[in-house]
Formats: C-alpha cells, sequence, structure tokens
C-alpha cells in the first residue's frame, strides 16, 4: 500500500542496474514510453547502485544479479535493509541460484529479462504498490532445482513456526504459495479480498517474513506445498 504521505499521482522512479548497457537502454526506451514510471538513473553493477541511490532517490530498483565488483544478491541486501527502494530481480535461466539466494535477501521479485514490456511495467507498478512479484513459472523452476538441497535443521525450525498458524491461515499461505493472487483467493474461499489481506498480514508477522516472495519461499522451504502442486494454470 502507498503511504499516505506519498503521492500517488508522481511518477514511480526506477533505478536501472545491469552491467550491459544495451540491456539498460531497452529498459529505459520501454518505461520512459510510461507516463507513470520514470528511470531516474542508471548503474552496471551493485557498487554503483548504492552510490547512485545515495545521492537519487528511487522507488524500485530493476537489479541484474551477476555483475562485476558487487554482484546483484549483496546489492539487494543492502538496499533492502536500510528501506532505500525495493528490488525487483531480473534472471536469466541460467542464474536462477543467484535469484533465489537475492529474494531470500529481500528482493519483493523476480522476472526473467525476456519478460514483455507490459509483464515489466505491471511487475513494477505491482512491487511499488505494496504487492510482490513472484512469476509463478519461474517460481517452479526455482523450488525444483533448490528445494532438495535445502537443510533439513533449517527446515524443521521452519516447520515449527506453521504451528502458530491458525487453520485459515494455514490455508492462505499454501494458496499464496501455489501463486494464486488476493483477489482468486478470496474467490476460492469465498471471503472478501480485504480479509484475504488481513489473514496475509498475520501470517508474515507470525512467521517474521518480510513480503508475499519470502511468504512462498518458507511454503517450499518447510515442505508446506510441493513444487508438483502448483496450479497448471498458474
Amino acid at each position: 500500500m502507498l503511504s499516505e504521505f506519498e503521492d500517488s499521482s508522481r511518477p514511480v522512479r526506477v533505478l536501472l542496474v545491469d552491467d550491459q548497457e544495451l540491456v539498460r537502454a531497452g529498459f529505459t526506451m520501454v518505461l520512459d514510453a510510461q507516463p507513470d514510471i520514470e528511470v531516474v538513473g542508471e548503474a552496471g553493477d551493485g557498487a554503483q547502485a548504492l552510490e547512485r541511490l545515495r545521492h537519487t532517490a528511487a522507488d524500485v530498483v530493476l537489479m541484474d544479479v551477476r555483475m562485476p565488483r558487487m554482484d546483484g544478491i549483496e546489492a539487494t541486501r543492502r538496499i533492502t535493509s536500510d528501506g532505500t527502494a525495493k528490488v525487483i530481480i531480473l534472471t536469466t535461466f541460467d542464474l536462477d541460484e543467484y535469484a533465489f539466494a537475492a529474494i531470500k535477501a529481500g528482493a519483493a521479485g523476480f522476472l526473467l529479462k525476456d519478460a514483455g514490456p507490459a509483464q515489466l511495467i505491471e511487475a513494477i507498478k505491482s512491487v511499488h504498490s505494496g504487492d510482490a512479484v513472484v512469476a509463478p513459472s519461474t517460481t517452479r523452476r526455482l523450488l525444483d532445482r533448490f528445494a532438495v538441497h535445502l537443510p533439513d535443521e533449517e527446515r524443521r525450525a521452519a516447520s515449527g513456526a506453521l504451528d502458530s498458524l491458525t487453520a485459515r491461515e494455514d490455508q492462505v499461505l499454501r494458496l499464496v504459495a501455489r501463486g494464486l493472487s488476493n483477489a482468486e483467493i478470496a474467490e476460492r474461499l469465498y471471503v472478501s479480498e480485504a480479509t484475504v489481506k488481513t489473514h496475509m498480514g498475520r501470517i508474515l508477522m507470525k512467521l517474521e517474513l518480510r513480503d508475499r516472495v519470502q511468504a512462498v519461499v518458507f511454503a517450499y522451504e518447510t515442505g508446506l506445498v510441493k513444487s508438483g502442486q502448483m496450479g497448471d494454470s498458474m
């Protein structure tokens, strides 16, 4: 949700971080064509991104993962730790492990670099408004690949936290992990979307999670949801 002090009419300010100038140019061309999005800066690596953010206010950072000097994981951790801006990770198929680590570091979501303009724009707006972007197909691939590597000790500790959830909260978390939106969950459970948001807020508070993305990762880490349970339509 936008802060009461935040001007909703102001364009979403975006910082592009990628070590390939051509990639940055392509994103700039797409985003600058939008009246409600403004590219306020570019950076070629994580260290440069942190420097840019010291002098330029940004709402959302589009962050590449593998870059010289400082990679996207460390940059994401630093940016999200002090609430400077929200981060969307841009990844390619062969960098999934880095995207997974960056999400755990606090990224609000991730997209494939070949995502269409409409998907990119919607992701930026969603993250800016307080939601998180979980691309279901990418989520499935990430979790299929890495669930087997989750430490048993961490899995058991996280599983214990699930006992604090009510039956309804457990149900909502399972549906979130399958990629359903708040509206879809509300329809499925015959409740209002506001009720789903309330449940989601309590889930995040009880499990000490930052956002919806971390809730999805948590559900898979604990074995609450298996990768094969994601809906085919997701």
